[in-house]
């Protein structure tokens, strides 16, 4: 696994809302660049398996929505949720979700993940290639911190879930305040 020192150049395939389009869906695309994601902000980004998944679903996307507050008083621009599942999975999830402040953002290709020495196969789990969890802090595109699950690897038995959460995130960014 490669230690990246920023992240990597893509481009990602979004929905955005536009009332212009009309009818029952009124969302267009809209290629969003990791530039402009993490350029001039301070941005903390968790990835995780898939959408509408166990640990996804209960702890991993709620804790980070409940700490959004606290993680903007410590100077954080944005937190975004990237996972390997496409724009309407993305949508979907967050409106189930209740998710008000995080920034899902479709990695539905994998190519951010990949580049980033995080894709994995999930075949055991009928998934196919999806990212590890993990989360980090991004300061104008430099990667700041990691927190990379622990036993990375292809068809994990397990899905470890014990420092890409949104406390330990929370404590080390606090930890550089004082």
């Amino acid at each position: 696994m490669a230690v990246l020192e920023r992240v990597p150049e893509v481009t990602f395939k979004t929905r955005v809302r536009d009332e212009s389009v009309g009818g029952p869906n009124p969302f267009r695309w809209q290629d969003v660049t990791s530039q402009e994601v993490f350029g001039g902000k301070k941005i903390v980004l968790f990835a995780l398996p898939g959408a509408f998944t166990p640990t996804c679903s209960s702890t991993h996307l709620p804790r980070y929505e409940e700490l959004f507050d606290e993680f903007r008083t410590l100077g954080i621009d944005g937190v975004v949720c990237l996972s390997v599942n496409d724009a309407f999975v993305m949508f979907q999830w967050g409106k189930t979700q209740g998710v008000n402040h995080i920034f899902l953002l479709p990695d539905g290709s994998g190519e951010f993940t990949r580049k980033m020495g995080m894709l994995v196969r999930k075949d055991n789990l009928g998934f196919g290639m999806r990212s590890w969890r993990y989360s980090m802090y991004v300061n104008d595109g430099k990667i700041e911190k990691m927190f990379i699950e622990p036993d990375f690897g292809d068809d994990c038995p397990i899905d470890p879930f014990e420092v890409s959460d949104a406390d330990t995130m929370l404590n080390y960014l606090k930890s550089l305040k004082s």
